[in-house]
C-alpha cells in the first residue's frame, strides 16, 4: 500500500513525497481514510508509529483545496515541546505553499503570536494559551471545523480537562474531532463520549508496549556507582544519540554537569527551563550540537527526535507507561534502536511492574569495572520504598573514547 491509495489530492502526495514517505503505516493507514470520510475518530497506537500525519494529511488536502478562509484548524497539545514539533511538521509538509500554522503556548511573547495568528490557517497550542488568546480577543474559534486532541491521556493527566472542555466549547457546531491517545482510560473515554459524534476508532498494536525493534537490557547499580556506570554506557560505540531521563529537574541538571565535566556535549530540559531554553536545547540535539539530552518526562511523550539510538534511564520510573513512553523515544517508525536502565536493589519493585506489564524477563548485563549488587524482586504486592539518596560517585568507569581529559566522575544529591 502507498500514500497514492488515499483520495489525496496532486499536492499533498507531492508534499508526502518530499518529505521522503513513502509507504504508511499501519495507523496510517488504518485511520487516514477515516478522516477524509469526515467522521470523528479516537485513534490508539504505540509510540513512534506515525500519528501526526494522521491529522496533518487530511487537514493539508483540505486547506489545499482553497474552499477555506481564516484559521480552518485547532490542534490542542498537552506540552509545548509537542505543539512546537506539529507546527514544525505541518510547515514542513506545506513549504511550497501560502498556508501557515501559529503555535501559540506559554513562555513565549504574546506579540509575536498575535502577530502569527493574522496570516495562520492553523492553530497548535496548549490549552492555557488558547484561552487566553480567547479572552483577549486575538483568537475566534468561529471558522473552525476540524479539532484535533492530541496525547489526550497525558493532557488529561496534566489536569488539562476543564481548560479542554472550554476550548471544544468555543468551537463551533458541527466540526470534525479527531482524539489520538496512547490508552483509553476511563478519563479518555469520558471525553470522546462527551465531545465526539459516534467517533470511528482505529486501535493498532499492543499500545502498552514498546516497539518491538527496541532492545533492552537492566544494569543494577548501586547508588554510589550510578554516575559512573551512566559514563560508561556513554562512552560505547554504538552510543551515537542518546536521551537520559532522570526523575527530578535537580537531578537533570546535575547530570548535565557531571556529563560536561567529563567532556560529553550534554544539554538539560526540563519544566524549570525557560521556553527559550528548551526550544535551544532540543535544537541543538536535533542539529548533532549534543549527543547526550539529559531530561525529566517531559520529554517522554510526544517528540519526534530523529536517530535516536538510545535511551538510558538513569532513574527507573514510577509506573510501567512511563517507561514505555520514555524507550519509545528510540526505535522509531520502525528503525532499531536500545533501552538500557540503570536499576538499584531500590528499584525492584518497579522493575517487577515493568517486566509484568512487558510480559517478558528483561535482560540482565553487568559494566566491566562497575561492582553490580544482588537484585532482589520482592514476591509481595507492595514493599516499603527506602529513601533513595545520591551520594558521591567514586567508582571510575572502564577505558572509553570519551575524550582524553581526565575523568570528574561526581554526583550528588544534596
Amino acid at each position: 500500500m502507498s500514500f497514492f491509495s488515499f483520495a489525496l489530492s496532486s499536492q499533498t502526495l507531492r508534499s508526502v513525497r518530499d518529505r521522503g514517505h513513502h509507504q504508511p503505516t499501519a495507523i496510517q493507514a488504518g485511520a487516514i481514510p477515516v478522516v477524509l470520510a469526515g467522521r470523528d475518530l479516537v485513534a490508539t497506537a504505540e509510540t513512534g508509529s506515525g500519528k501526526t500525519a494522521v491529522f496533518l494529511l487530511p487537514l493539508l488536502d483540505r486547506l489545499h483545496s482553497g474552499r477555506f478562509s481564516g484559521i480552518n484548524a485547532l490542534i490542542l497539545a498537552p506540552t509545548r515541546e509537542l505543539a512546537a514539533q506539529i507546527g514544525r511538521e505541518f510547515q514542513l509538509l506545506c513549504r511550497n505553499t501560502h498556508l501557515g500554522a501559529a503555535v501559540i503556548v506559554g513562555g513565549e511573547p504574546m506579540s509575536r503570536q498575535i502577530a502569527d495568528l493574522r496570516g495562520a490557517q492553523l492553530v497548535v497550542g496548549c490549552p492555557g494559551r488558547v484561552i487566553d488568546h480567547i479572552e483577549r480577543g486575538t483568537l475566534n474559534l468561529d471558522r473552525i471545523d476540524l479539532v484535533v486532541i492530541d496525547e489526550a491521556d497525558r493532557m488529561l493527566d496534566m489536569g488539562f480537562l476543564p481548560q479542554l472542555r472550554r476550548v471544544l466549547c468555543a468551537v463551533r457546531k458541527p466540526h470534525q474531532t479527531l482524539m489520538f491517545s496512547a490508552t483509553m482510560d476511563a478519563g479518555v473515554e469520558k471525553v470522546a463520549r462527551e465531545f465526539l459524534r459516534d467517533p470511528a476508532r482505529v486501535h493498532v498494536g499492543e499500545v502498552s508496549a514498546p516497539p518491538a525493534s527496541v532492545s533492552q537490557a537492566v544494569y543494577a547499580v548501586s547508588l554510589e556507582n550510578k554516575a559512573a556506570a551512566l559514563l560508561s554506557l556513554l562512552s560505547g560505540n554504538s552510543v551515537k544519540r542518546t536521551i537520559v531521563f532522570t526523575r527530578t529537574k535537580s537531578r537533570a541538571d546535575r547530570i548535565n554537569k557531571m556529563l560536561a565535566r567529563n567532556g560529553i556535549r550534554a544539554v538539560a530540559i526540563h519544566g524549570n527551563r525557560s521556553q527559550n531554553q528548551r526550544n535551544a536545547a532540543l535544537a541543538g540535539f536535533r542539529g548533532g550540537v549534543y549527543n547526550v539530552l539529559v531530561a525529566t518526562d517531559i520529554a517522554a511523550r510526544g517528540l519526534d527526535i530523529p536517530d535516536v539510538s538510545h535511551v538510558i534511564n538513569f532513574d527507573l520510573p514510577e509506573t510501567p507507561d512511563s517507561y514505555i513512553h520514555r524507550i519509545g523515544r528510540t526505535a522509531r517508525m520502525g528503525k532499531a534502536g536500545t533501552a538500557l536502565n540503570l536499576v538499584t536493589p531500590e528499584d525492584g519493585v518497579s522493575l517487577r511492574a515493568i517486566e509484568r506489564t512487558l510480559g517478558a524477563r528483561l535482560e540482565r548485563t553487568k559494566i566491566d569495572g562497575i561492582e553490580a549488587p544482588e537484585m532482589t524482586l520482592h514476591t509481595q504486592g507492595t514493599i516499603a520504598r527506602m529513601p533513595v539518596m545520591l551520594h558521591r560517585a567514586h567508582a571510575r568507569p572502564r577505558q572509553s573514547n570519551i575524550p582524553s581529559r581526565k575523568k570528574v566522575v561526581s554526583f550528588g544529591e544534596r
